[in-house]
């Protein structure tokens, strides 16, 4: 795309302004891509939801597949890859099962906390070192998402439970995504589109509604604006260095809360406020201690 190899002309400080401003770009149009999903799954299924939007983005994604074809006949690890897009799919399927049920703002909460489960699975399954000041942030992070979940017989819901699953595939995801860092871009985001595809193909077959000419329309936009959602965020840490931009990604919350309001006329509860905001400030507190210790990948997922 000639218009963002173009920024990287720019002189330093306006490389890191044009950073910053792709980035809050992209978070933009991932919660407008989530917020158009929502709407699409209240009259069709979640598995058309995928298939559709997977259409769309290969679509788009098919000169750049084309071109580095190569690239996917010599995967680094291929089990780990293909483990990366089952979770991948899966927890794409499992954030749009809950905004089936369950406010937009409040599925973003519990997928914001991807960042504190990275932190903590990395220390009980691949044994990395983390200090008592990270372990402190994690529990407070844990504890944010406990007064956003508000866990009681008669407030845990299903849906609740599978944003929170959804939420943990995507930290797992995150952590296998460290590991595979000599994988091309355009596999890492293709592959990521045909898993959705397939299991979309399938969940499908069992429950098609035909769409209007104008909710194919809402398909394919969605399709196409995560695609270039990614491609800026992709620039984005190219332009700028990532402790500069990444903590713009939590401005999701906030056009979570926009378009669940303007839209569905949701309007998000105390404790999903409060959580949300416990689960923000641990995770940046985290990301900054990662950066100070050089651990930092530089890599940013928003969730979806």
């Amino acid at each position: 795309m000639p218009f963002f190899k173009n920024l990287s002309a720019y002189d330093d400080r306006s490389a890191r302004l044009a950073g910053i401003a792709l980035m809050v770009l992209s978070i933009f149009m991932f919660s407008f891509g989530d917020a158009m999903g929502k709407f699409l799954v209240g009259t069709y299924s979640v598995g058309q939801l995928l298939f559709l939007r997977a259409c769309a983005a290969l679509l788009l994604l098919s000169p750049m597949i084309w071109r580095q074809r190569h690239d996917f006949f010599h995967m680094e690890r291929p089990w780990l890859q293909l483990l990366r897009v089952t979770l991948s799919t899966l927890e794409v399927a499992a954030f749009f099962v809950a905004t089936v049920y369950l406010p937009l703002a409040d599925v973003i909460t519990y997928y914001l906390a991807g960042p504190i489960f990275v932190t903590a699975m990395s220390a009980i399954f691949l044994g990395e070192k983390v200090g008592w000041r990270r372990w402190t942030a994690i529990l407070i992070g844990f504890c944010g998402v406990l007064i956003a979940l508000r866990p009681s017989a008669q407030t845990v819901s299903l849906p609740a439970l599978i944003a929170l699953g959804g939420s943990l595939s995507f930290a797992t995801l995150m952590l296998i995504t460290r590991s595979l860092r000599k994988t091309p871009d355009i596999v890492m985001a293709s592959s990521q589109f045909i898993g959705t595809f397939s299991l979309g193909a399938v969940l499908s077959a069992f429950h098609w509604v035909p769409p209007t000419p104008g909710s194919l329309g809402i398909f394919a936009l969605a399709g196409c604006i995560s695609v270039t959602a990614l491609f800026c965020v992709n620039r984005s840490l190219k332009l700028a260095p990532a402790s500069v931009v990444v903590p713009y990604q939590y401005s999701m919350i906030v056009w979570a809360v926009i378009f669940g309001f303007v839209v569905f006329g949701d309007v998000p509860s105390i404790a999903t406020i409060v959580g949300a905001a416990i689960i923000i400030g641990a995770g940046f507190y985290i990301y900054l201690r990662e950066r100070d210790l050089g651990r930092t990948s530089g890599e940013v997922n928003p969730p979806a």
